[in-house]
């Protein structure tokens, strides 16, 4: 088991009082648990807790002022195990669930369908976890990880044809071609104590075998060590926060340090 801290800061300013949703708190999901958590919000009051996707992860309501200042801090106890992939396979699509389905299919930032014939020819023969381990290796030998190189426009389709990207879009491009290739796949906000710069880390939880297993395509954080904030479909379905209203960040510090 391991066991990590959290600390969180976000200040930012608004141009007029403004409705907010955010997710910076760790779920309580099957291999992880939360030993004490604390959300304080400076300059903004709030109003609701609502559940996060598939029920993973919370979504807090706040109704902010400028400026305003969001506090995060959390201990976690962990346990989620590293995946054998080439001894996994996929399963029977038609035994997947309507929950599950939703991750075979293409979305806003990860178009699927578009893929399917690369993937089919590029990736010949593998399906299942064979397949997922050679995506892996795949992203490792063609994507550069570079800060500032793209946005929040930049859909997989964009950082497979420039070759770079965050961990976002290092994210989007595994699930777009493990979904391509028949494996479903889905978007997972986390912590991690080796990214670097240290910020909130993008991975996915790809099913094989009726479980879902967390994998890394930057290759900065093991999945033992991951802490789940949310899931969703892309980055759009677990935003760390969704403004709607103006909006201008003004610092935002993120540290993960391991328990002593």
């Amino acid at each position: 088991m391991a066991a990590i801290n959290i600390s969180t800061r976000m200040d930012y300013s608004f141009a007029q009082p403004t409705d907010v949703l955010i997710q910076i708190g760790v779920a309580d999901a099957p291999f992880q648990q939360v030993q004490t958590e604390g959300l304080k919000v400076e300059g903004g009051d709030i109003k609701s807790v609502i559940s996060g996707i598939d029920g993973i992860g919370q979504r807090v309501w706040v109704s902010c002022n400028s400026p305003a200042t969001f506090l995060h801090e959390a201990s976690v106890t962990l346990g989620h195990s590293v995946p054998d992939l080439p001894r996994l396979s996929a399963g029977p699509r038609t035994a997947l669930t309507a929950e599950q389905v939703a991750y075979l299919l293409g979305s806003h930032y990860c178009p699927a369908d578009e893929f399917r014939a690369y993937v089919s020819t590029e990736f010949a023969g593998l399906s299942g976890g064979p397949l997922v381990a050679a995506l892996l290796d795949w992203i490792g030998t063609h994507l550069a990880y570079v800060p500032g190189s793209s946005g929040p426009d930049t859909t997989a389709r964009d950082t497979f044809i420039q070759r770079q990207g965050v961990c976002r879009d290092f994210a989007h491009v595994l699930i777009t071609l493990a979904r391509a290739g028949g494996v479903p796949a889905r978007y997972v906000s986390a912590y991690g104590p080796d990214v670097t710069p240290q910020d909130f880390h993008a991975v996915v939880q790809v099913l094989l075998e009726g479980q879902w297993w967390l994998v890394d395509p930057t290759a900065m954080a093991r999945a033992p060590e991951l802490a789940i904030i949310g899931v969703g479909r892309d980055a759009s379905d677990v935003a760390f926060m969704t403004s709607f209203g103006q909006a201008e960040m003004i610092a935002q510090q993120v540290s993960v340090t391991r328990a002593d």
